[in-house]
């Protein structure tokens, strides 16, 4: 349920504030900031966690700036970046970024436009030539512009889809009425129609300069050596003068009601508020108090094991005037909503006339402090974090939003309470679920029309590029784990890392539910995960949070289970952890409350449009019967007693099954003694449950339609089953024609042939998914009702060409390149080495089983690539499962 919150978020936009530096510092950070004489900011932090670099090009213009009636004008600006310059081709600047591992990216907000490249260090002066290209000009032809005019309005139309979206775009309408704040940078078809490419010329040239920049880089570098390759690429491109930006001016908030339809299996409540923008000084307090009141220990909170509601949170996001501030509250289908929002409301009033809990300020601070340091651990990450910092709040750093927070004081927070949780200027909202219809199968495959078209020609590279991509070795991986097996069975892996004083654990446990469930519990793995939030049986739930909050970790237990902690509390976090792990609390209340929660929203799930979806994917791909369809309903939950609880939990949370991985600022021999302290005494009782399932044959080509009428785009599933398995060496030869097909922008074949040539999607994704025993390819796009059967058309003709002829040398070494650079950036965060080697325990493969992908993938032959795809991928039996409008 906590993903609730972080999917809602991911709508709530900020904008930047312009700062000015002068002059070259280096302080003890190893940060060095530098203007160059155009204008261009620069800020580099070396952060040496791996040989990896991201750039990052903060553009000081976002959808504020965008002409009366173009709302989308900066969004389509940052489309056409990616169509070509002068000096590079979109194909050359497709090839050369795929070549550097694919990590390129972007994204348009209301006051800022942002250009991510995340690179070996190797390749930073290639990340830099590109950018610096791209500044100097852009082609913004009225041929390129209508080709990707058809791939942004299927963008507009996947948002217009998420009746999250819908609810978000109101939402700002009526927050900030009158002012550019009204919109977002999204745009819509209607001003996509009448947009031109001299029009998108125009913008590029007015606001797309040196002075209107700030580039942010971050990593393994030497601060003066990148400095000097900036002035290099960027030094000679002239300034510009700037076009007024437009005036803020707010106006009252008139409280509103807004009823909405969802998809989703549950419905929202929401109070929204209009907050501080980030150059308020009330802006700290206000985030302090965004943090007191999700609290677990909170008020909102305890409508939760009160049973009033599935989930509760509050949170805020700051655009530069003003911000948004919003309590939500999840409520079952068929749940009283009316009730749930005056609960909410009631709670928000009681804390602005008596006042937050101190002790909440207190941790809310601390939690802050230890975010900050944890903020260290990705190379991407920090380079986003200090862009956000400067491009979008105006500060010098990100620590001057730390020291702002260190000074709100407990009147601070209940003074901007008051101030600002006005509930005769709130906009509320309810969102109800509504069912799809039923699923409509039907027997067959393919159209009669073909749309495919021809192969695309080979692309001549700048030599400063060609060079570059001609380094095909194996990349010398950082991960060097200590790795033991404790007395009870635990593996425990060890990888110390000194870039942050912190500490991550990530834990799981082999377990299939859908093996290890007895017959009729169906759901008792969902109602058991939900009680590890109550404690544990020598801390209740406020009791467990209390200590969480007096170090500032996070934890959460479960047959996955992570903690991250400071350094210095490392030993009191694990035997939080632990004893959570080990002894839940299990209160017969909250299962009680807990069961009828799981009841109502599997109900709920079990008419919903994506549940439906998945379903109906597994339905064409499996035989009748077979265990990974088995599903939780409404009965089988209800039928679950305390006793089925305890008894999944023992069969299943073993831990000669689990695998624990700590990975920061500590030491091997450290690490061993405290997890083996608080964890050794876990055993294991009777035999090892079956986690693995059994091969399944082939499945029979079929379509299926799932109605889902909040839709307007249709989202496309094709899949089939595959019968190698992961031993089998073909695995490499598919991985290596994967990525001649997809996963790399334009320079791969579905994306050319689906997105840019014709402009019948906006995004499309293709993936073998190989098992132990079972296995499966699928492609993924998103396209109108009136494209389903043209795109199906071009992704099976893409497919068979891969079996009758032979890829191209230059897709071959590509694609390799592409394979080789992603196992260099995969190691470029904290969260990605951990995540990678519990992965990999979890699925017993060797823990350096990238390096061993590596050489595979430099010996692979073109040939080899089509003969695998002619052995194991059969187009003819693919299933189609779209959801959303009838395909026509």
């Amino acid at each position: 349920m906590k993903k609730i919150l972080i999917a809602l978020l991911a709508f709530f936009i900020v904008s930047p504030m312009m700062a000015h530096q002068t002059g070259v510092q280096k302080n003890e950070e190893t940060v060095l900031r530098h203007t160059l004489k155009n204008g261009l900011r620069v800020v580099i932090i070396r952060n040496p966690l791996a040989p990896v670099v991201t750039t990052e090009i903060n553009y000081l213009v976002g959808s504020n700036e965008a002409p009366k009636g173009f709302p989308g004008m900066a969004h389509a600006q940052e489309h056409m970046m990616f169509r070509g310059s002068p000096e590079l081709s979109a194909d050359q600047l497709a090839d050369i970024s795929a070549a550097m591992g694919g990590d390129f990216n972007a994204d348009t907000r209301q006051m800022v436009t942002q250009y991510f490249f995340t690179v070996p260090t190797e390749d930073l002066d290639i990340a830099l030539h590109i950018g610096a290209i791209r500044m100097r000009g852009v082609l913004d032809s009225e041929k390129l512009w209508e080709k990707e005019r058809g791939a942004i309005e299927q963008e507009v139309s996947r948002d217009l889809s998420n009746p999250q979206y819908v609810f978000y775009k109101k939402l700002l309408a009526a927050m900030f009425k009158g002012t550019p704040y009204a919109h977002d940078a999204l745009g819509t078809k209607a001003s996509f129609d009448k947009t031109t490419g001299t029009m998108l010329k125009k913008f590029h040239d007015s606001w797309y300069a040196p002075n209107n920049a700030i580039l942010v880089i971050v990593g393994r570098v030497n601060p003066q050596k990148a400095l000097t390759m900036v002035e290099k690429y960027f030094g000679d491109i002239p300034a510009k003068k700037l076009p007024p930006r437009p005036v803020i001016q707010l106006q009252p908030v008139k409280p509103d009601t807004l009823h909405l339809k969802t998809d989703l299996p549950y419905g929202l409540a929401i109070v929204s508020f209009r907050m501080p923008g980030t150059d308020s000084p009330d802006y700290a307090a206000a985030q302090v108090l965004s943090d007191v009141l999700s609290n677990h220990r909170g008020k909102l909170y305890a409508l939760v094991p009160e049973g009033k509601a599935l989930y509760t949170g509050f949170s805020m996001s700051g655009l530069r005037k003003a911000g948004i501030g919003f309590g939500i509250a999840v409520f079952p289908r068929g749940g009283n909503a009316e009730k749930l929002l005056q609960e909410v409301t009631s709670v928000l009033s009681s804390e602005v006339k008596n006042g937050v809990n101190p002790d909440l300020v207190k941790a809310a601070k601390l939690h802050e402090i230890s975010s900050f340091e944890f903020q260290k651990n990705s190379v991407s990450g920090l380079a986003n974090v200090w862009s956000e910092a400067l491009a979008v709040e105006g500060r010098q750093s990100p620590e001057e939003d730390l020291q702002a927070i260190e000074r709100v004081t407990v009147e601070d927070v209940n003074r901007v309470a008051r101030k600002y949780l006005d509930m005769n200027h709130a906009i509320v909202a309810i969102l109800t679920p509504q069912s799809s219809g039923k699923p409509i199968s039907r027997k067959g495959f393919g159209g009669a029309e073909s749309f495919a078209p021809k192969n695309p020609k080979p692309v001549k590279l700048p030599e400063w590029a060609e060079k570059a991509m001609g380094r095909l070795v194996v990349p010398q991986s950082i991960v060097n784990p200590t790795v033991t097996t404790l007395p009870n069975g635990i593996r425990l892996i060890v990888q110390p890392e000194h870039i942050s004083n912190t500490v991550t654990i990530y834990g799981g446990i082999k377990n299939q539910p859908d093996l290890e469930t007895p017959k009729g519990k169906e759901g008792v793995d969902a109602v058991l995960d939900q009680l590890f939030n109550y404690g544990s049986t020598t801390l209740n739930r406020i009791q467990f949070q209390k200590a969480l909050d007096d170090i500032g970790a996070n934890e959460s237990a479960g047959s996955s289970f992570l903690l991250q902690v400071l350094s210095n509390h490392f030993e009191r976090g694990v035997q939080l952890l632990a004893d959570n792990e080990i002894h839940p609390a299990l209160p017969n209340r909250a299962f009680m409350i807990i069961q009828r929660q799981t009841a109502a929203m599997v109900a709920g799930q079990l008419k919903s449009p994506d549940y439906l979806f998945s379903k109906a994917i597994k339905t064409s791909l499996l035989p009748k019967g077979d265990p990974a369809l088995r599903h939780a309903t409404p009965a089988s939950v209800m039928s679950l007693k305390m006793q089925d609880v305890k008894d999944y939990y023992q069969t299943v949370f073993r831990p000669d099954l689990a695998t624990i991985v700590v990975i920061g600022n500590i030491t091997p021999e450290k690490a061993k003694t405290v997890i083996e302290k608080y964890f050794g005494n876990w055993k294991a009782t009777g035999k090892k449950p079956n986690v693995e399932f059994s091969p399944v044959p082939m499945n029979k080509a079929s379509q299926t339609h799932v109605p889902d009428v909040s839709r307007v785009q249709d989202r496309v599933a094709l899949a089939e089953n595959l019968e190698l398995t992961r031993s089998n060496p073909d695995y490499y030869a598919l991985q290596v024609g994967n990525h001649v097909l997809g996963g790399a922008f334009y320079a791969t074949r579905l994306f050319r042939d689906l997105r840019e040539n014709s402009g019948l999607v906006y995004y499309v994704s293709s993936s073998f998914n190989i098992g132990k025993h079972r296995s499966n390819y699928m492609v993924n796009y998103g396209c109108n009702p009136s494209n389903v059967v043209k795109a199906k058309d071009i992704v099976v003709k893409d497919l068979k060409q891969m079996q009758k002829e032979e890829v191209t040398e230059k897709e071959l070494k590509m694609a390799k390149s592409i394979l080789l650079r992603q196992i260099t950036l995969s190691e470029s965060s904290i969260d990605d080495i951990a995540d990678g080697l519990l992965s990999r325990s979890l699925k017993d493969l060797p823990l350096n089983q990238p390096v061993i992908a590596a050489k595979h993938y430099i010996s692979i032959s073109a040939g080899q690539v089509k003969d695998a795809f002619t052995k194991w991928v059969h187009p003819e039996n693919l299933i189609q499962v779209t959801l959303g409008p009838n395909p026509k």
